[in-house]
């Protein structure tokens, strides 16, 4: 009777210890499965949010173009702002190089002095009032390739300002927002709409 007992106990003790573990092993495995999903969670698709990121990537690109562009991590961005800025001051150079020889032209003219297009034998090649139409005409170019080459540098500043902060922007899929468009049978017309989903 003794023996049937104990052998009894000893039964209901191995197979409270067997649910025991067995509830264990699923609290564990169930722990597991929410570690993975919080890790996956914490995958982000944007960088963290930084209040001075754009502002610094705005001054770093107001120092030197370009290096608000390396600040993002976008350089390939940076041949673009020095081909723009590079060519404006070509032009610039250019320009500014022709204007000053019709203008010294027009002067050594004005004053009754051999210019550069008037020949020899005193035939003029280019007549005094097209020397003036000359150097109004890259006057303008001259001040059009300071505005192309000021108008890329501000524009350098704007896009490094800008893209530091869509990189902080949330674009997961907990929220969407999406246009709809849906054709009305009753009407025979197109209705329009929003849909905003926010999932938390």
């Amino acid at each position: 009777m003794k023996n049937n007992i104990f052998f009894l106990l000893l039964l209901a003790f191995i197979a409270y210890q067997t649910g025991y573990t067995q509830e264990d092993s699923v609290a564990v495995i169930q722990q597991n499965d929410l570690k993975k999903a919080t890790e996956k969670a914490e995958v982000k698709d944007y960088e963290p949010y930084n209040a001075l990121a754009p502002s610094k990537a705005a001054f770093y690109s107001a120092i030197l173009p370009g290096l608000g562009q390396a600040y993002n991590g976008s350089y390939w961005k940076i041949p673009i702002a020095y081909a723009g800025i590079g060519t404006g001051i070509y032009f610039y150079i250019q320009n500014n190089k022709n204007y000053n020889r019709y203008r010294d032209a027009y002067k050594a003219r004005l004053v009754g002095k051999k210019d550069e297009f008037t020949l020899e034998d005193g035939t003029v090649r280019i007549r005094t009032e097209r020397l003036q139409d000359a150097q109004e005409f890259y006057q303008k170019n001259k001040e059009i390739s300071i505005l192309v080459t000021a108008g890329v540098y501000i524009l350098n500043i704007i896009d490094a300002n800008v893209e530091a902060h869509l990189r902080q922007f949330n674009v997961n899929d907990d929220l969407t927002f999406k246009p709809k468009l849906d054709y009305n049978n009753f009407t025979g017309k197109a209705d329009y709409g929003l849909t905003l989903n926010f999932n938390f």
